[in-house]
């Protein structure tokens, strides 16, 4: 039996939070730590920090505002943005991360990902992924990297199972096109992801409410449901997200 973890991120741009839509016109959303710990408070399972400009930048992750997030909160908190090492991972662990999540570095150094999971364990290996939509691929869906700036002719499908193949414990997987919109998840990306792959799939990119969200338990087979926007502008809680998808049939950790 799945049972639902439901994660608020934080994209977090020199120092603040931020969020778009489609991956731009970023509107600052408050102070990643203080956030954090409302998340933390309001039960969330788990967070994730993702350091959206540390690649397309050509730097390191804010190490200090991922120490004192680690220092505020008791749930796992993923960190990503900017790692491009396995010393890049150990530093962001021993920071208090219990996982990193792997993006750009990875596509461009696919075995970054098994240096990684060989080091720390497979379940310290989140690989997220960014996608859109594009009839250049056999499947459909293009991947992208760089904060969602370049394409790479990747099929979303082919980089996923290799992926995985390479010991990635966690798919996140975002969709550029519905990102920031509220316009749902894209049920068809996650299905053509989770319908191939046999490690857990974190839903990104579209949640507008709660329906949106088990829609893509139920409809996407997604394990995770992640959101930004509804959490960070006070639109729906944690408890209440976790009480609709409870209503609607789901398992949900914490409940």
């Amino acid at each position: 039996m799945r049972v639902i973890r439901i994660i608020p991120c934080l994209d977090v741009d020199k120092g603040r939070v931020v969020k778009g839509v489609n991956f731009v016109d970023l509107r600052d959303a408050g102070d990643p730590v203080e956030l954090a710990s409302v998340y933390n408070q309001q039960g969330a399972d788990e967070i994730v920090f993702l350091d959206i400009t540390a690649s397309s930048d050509s730097r390191e992750t804010l190490y200090e505002v991922v120490r004192r997030t680690a220092e505020e909160i008791f749930i796992p908190f993923t960190v990503g943005g900017g790692i491009r090492s396995v010393e890049d991972a150990r530093q962001i662990l021993r920071l208090g991360a219990d996982k990193v999540s792997l993006n750009t570095a990875a596509v461009l150094r696919p075995d970054l990902i098994s240096d990684v999971a060989n080091e720390f364990g497979n379940q310290c290996v989140v690989v997220a992924i960014d996608a859109r939509r594009s009839d250049t691929t056999s499947c459909g869906f293009e991947v992208f990297t760089h904060g969602g700036r370049e394409g790479t002719g990747l099929s979303l499908l082919e980089w996923a199972q290799k992926a995985v193949e390479k010991g990635a414990g966690e798919i996140l997987l975002t969709s550029m096109d519905r990102d920031g919109t509220k316009d749902g998840f894209d049920i068809e990306m996650l299905k053509t992801v989770s319908q191939v792959t046999s490690v857990p799939l974190i839903a990104s990119g579209g949640a507008g409410g709660a329906k949106d969200m088990a829609d893509g338990a139920l409809l996407g087979g997604a394990d995770a449901l992640l959101a930004a926007s509804i959490f960070h502008f006070g639109e729906m809680t944690v408890p209440e997200v976790r009480k609709e998808l409870l209503k609607a049939g789901l398992t949900v950790r914490g409940a």
